[in-house]
């Protein structure tokens, strides 16, 4: 999961300090990740590496939902960019719901319910790495195609 991260912040790093920045998030909630992983393993399952997870992962997806997305769908408005619109209105759904999951995964974990945070986990790195693989998409469609075109008129 780490490598694909890695990949898109060569591909994408330094174009925008907003993505930059919601990119390093995202390398910080993978390695928070990994840490929870290694931490569940151990006998208690009740650790400061949930809580940072958590934190970091609420960060991520409202950054995610109230900032790039915003701009990224903006920037699809002002370039008139009439694909990029049609692959954001087909992928947000799905990052939607994925957001539901973590968002419910925190929520579980604030009420203490931590019996199953082993199996939530193994549930939550592959909707996290399809949610990444969405995000990327969007980033390349909605931003990096508009790096050299005019701005349509408004």
């Amino acid at each position: 999961m780490l490598e694909s991260c890695q990949n898109a912040q060569e591909r994408w790093g330094g174009v925008n300090q907003l993505i930059d920045r919601w990119l390093q998030d995202r390398n910080e909630l993978i390695h928070a990740f990994d840490l929870l992983n290694d931490a569940v393993k151990a006998p208690a399952a009740n650790t400061p590496e949930l809580q940072t997870f958590c934190e970091i992962l609420l960060d991520y997806v409202s950054a995610g939902h109230f900032e790039v997305y915003e701009q990224l769908n903006d920037e699809a408005k002002a370039f008139n960019d009439q694909r990029g619109l049609k692959l954001a209105k087909q992928v947000y759904p799905r990052i939607e719901a994925i957001t539901e999951i973590a968002l419910a995964f925190n929520d579980r974990c604030d009420s203490g319910d931590r019996q199953s945070l082993s199996i939530e986990l193994k549930r939550l790195g592959p909707l996290l790495h399809e949610r990444f693989e969405l995000e990327d998409c969007l980033i390349e469609v909605l931003h990096s195609a508009h790096q050299h075109a005019p701005v349509a008129a408004l």
